[in-house]
């Protein structure tokens, strides 16, 4: 995977190190990796299973 993509974290997150990062794919997908270790494992999700996620958060399912 090409590592070399648009990288972001949470303005949430401040300036700690306990952090994901994320990056939109050209088709799509979202990639995710600690920030701690950004040549460490990436994983990707489809569209849908980011959508999921996102609207499992909003709704306050992971609290």
């Amino acid at each position: 995977m090409d590592l070399s993509l648009a990288w972001r974290k949470s303005s949430y997150s401040g300036s700690g190190d306990n952090c994901v990062e994320v990056a939109a794919l050209p088709d799509g997908s979202q990639a995710v990796r600690d920030s701690k270790e950004p040549d460490g494992p990436v994983l990707t999700f489809t569209p849908g299973e980011w959508d999921a996620f996102v609207k499992g958060v909003k709704d306050g399912e992971f609290d």
